[in-house]
C-alpha cells in the first residue's frame, strides 16, 4: 500500500484529503506543520509527500530542502500561491509537481498517480525511445532517418528524458548544460529547443514530445 504524508495547515482540507485518499487505497498520515512534516517523513520513511507551502512554522521550500538532504521521495507541492516565482523556487528546490488551490480532488489524484508511476520507473532507463518518426538511441548518441544532433542538443535530450514527464526548470538546464553562469541566459534554451524540435518533433509548431511550460521550464512528454 502506498503511503503518503499530507502536510497542511486547514483542518478541514487535511480531513478531506485524509478521507479521499485513504477511500482510494492509500495509507495516510498528516502533519498541520512544517517540523511535524520532517519528523513523520523521518519515522515513517512515505512514499509521496503532499505539501503545502504556507505552513505557520516554516516555508514549504524550506520542508523541500529538509527532505531533499536525505530522501529523493516525491514531493507534490499544493499551494495557493500562482506566481511563476514560487512555482520555480518550489520545483528548483526538489518538488517534483505544483498544484495550485484550488484544485478538484480529481487532478490531484491523477498528478499523485503520474509522480507515482514516474518513482516506479527503475534507474536505468531505456537507451532507445522513440520521438515523433523518429528512433533515438541514447547510448550510442544516434537518430534514425540521418538526423544528427549537436553536444548540446544531446547534453539538452539526455537531462529531458531521463525524466520522463517531470517539469525540468529552466535554471536546472542551464546550470547542467552551460554552467551557473549562464543561468539566467533562457533564450539559449529556447533557441536549442526550437532546433531539436525541428529535428525530431512530426510537427514542431505544436510539439506533443518537447513540451514548453512557459515561465518555468520543459518537459519530455514519452
Amino acid at each position: 500500500m502506498t503511503r503518503i504524508l499530507v502536510v497542511d495547515d486547514e483542518p478541514q482540507l487535511l480531513r478531506a484529503l485524509r478521507i479521499n485518499l485513504a477511500a482510494r487505497g492509500y495509507e495516510v498520515a498528516v502533519a498541520a506543520d512544517g517540523a511535524a512534516a520532517l519528523r513523520q517523513a523521518a519515522d515513517r520513511h512515505p512514499d509521496l509527500v503532499v505539501l503545502d507551502l504556507g505552513l505557520p512554522d516554516m516555508d514549504g521550500v524550506d520542508v523541500i530542502h529538509g527532505l531533499r538532504g536525505w530522501t529523493t521521495v516525491p514531493i507534490i507541492v499544493l499551494s495557493g500561491r500562482a506566481e511563476g516565482r514560487d512555482k520555480v523556487e518550489a520545483l528548483d528546490a526538489g518538488a517534483d509537481d505544483y498544484v495550485i488551490k484550488p484544485f478538484g480532488v480529481d487532478e490531484l489524484l491523477a498528478r499523485i498517480r503520474a509522480v507515482s508511476r514516474r518513482a516506479s520507473v527503475t534507474e536505468e532507463e531505456p537507451a532507445r525511445f522513440v520521438i515523433g518518426e523518429h528512433e533515438v538511441d541514447l547510448a550510442g548518441k544516434t537518430v534514425s532517418g540521418g538526423v544528427r544532433l549537436t553536444p548540446t542538443e544531446w547534453r539538452l535530450l539526455e537531462i529531458l528524458v531521463r525524466n520522463p514527464g517531470k517539469l525540468i526548470t529552466q535554471r536546472r538546464l542551464l546550470n547542467e548544460v552551460w554552467g551557473a553562469a549562464y543561468s539566467k541566459e533562457t533564450n539559449y534554451l529556447r533557441q536549442y529547443m526550437a532546433q531539436m524540435r525541428k529535428k525530431l518533433e512530426r510537427d514542431p509548431a505544436h510539439p506533443v514530445h518537447l513540451l514548453t511550460e512557459p515561465g518555468m521550464g520543459y518537459r519530455f512528454q514519452p
